[in-house]
């Protein structure tokens, strides 16, 4: 199958997917799209070893499931509150550092002797420099909370109109952010950054845009599902 169209389904599956688990979150509790929350963001960080092209343009493995991230934000932040989309982040800081450890652990952890070129093809996958997860720490924290500040912030001049802007307007601020500190952490003195920086940033913007019909279809689905948790809703 060519690479471009399994891409595009695989968004469509992975927004549909999140666009399921809120309808779920609604009903059950919003701890069903933190948990997506934190396995899309340590996963993201993970993929994002790999650089990868889009036609012309080049970009970290990582940019659909960290992109679909912001979407999990705004929807906590539309249909609960600031306080759970940053208790959202966190928790997805922490299931990254875990994972990050956990990598790091199994690599030095000597292997069987009967499998050392799978070891080694492991460690080689899976070994990312301390340089990478340092920037990719820092720039989750700044774009993250940043898309959550921006968000909200938008949301009180607008009330309940203009979802779409709120959505696009946050993420699109917020992921430059993040595809500009990161790449210049990661990757500046390696190779040229900018090209980087405008590949990654113009794919998250599309992304973004991609997005809306599906957080208007979460947004519209929740708002009748009775919800069952328990757990406050804004």
């Amino acid at each position: 199958m060519n690479i471009y169209i399994l891409v595009t389904i695989w968004t469509i599956a992975t927004l549909a997917f999140a666009t399921g688990t809120a309808l779920l979150a609604k009903r059950y509790g919003v701890h069903w799209l933190i948990g997506l929350f934190a396995v899309s963001a340590s996963l993201a960080g993970i993929l994002s070893n790999k650089m990868v092209i889009f036609g012309p343009l080049t970009l970290p493995g990582g940019v659909l499931l960290f992109s679909m991230t912001f979407f999990i934000t705004d929807i906590i932040s539309e249909k609960w509150n600031k306080t759970l989309a940053q208790q959202a982040v966190f928790v997805g800081l922490i299931s990254s550092i875990l994972i990050t450890i956990a990598i790091y652990i199994v690599i030095m952890w000597p292997g069987a002797p009967f499998a050392v070129e799978q070891s080694e093809i492991f460690a080689q996958a899976l070994g990312m420099t301390p340089r990478i997860v340092l920037a990719g720490l820092v720039t989750y924290l700044i774009s993250q909370n940043v898309d959550v500040f921006l968000f909200h912030t938008i949301k009180s001049k607008t009330g309940t109109k203009h979802l779409w802007l709120r959505n696009n307007g946050s993420t699109i601020i917020s992921q430059l952010l993040d595809t500009s500190i990161f790449t210049a952490l990661a990757f500046y003195g390696i190779f040229p950054i900018f090209p980087v920086i405008i590949s990654s940033w113009l794919v998250k913007v599309l992304i973004a845009a991609f997005d809306t019909p599906f957080i208007y279809i979460a947004s519209s689905a929740m708002d009748k599902i009775k919800n069952v948790s328990g757990t406050h809703q804004s």
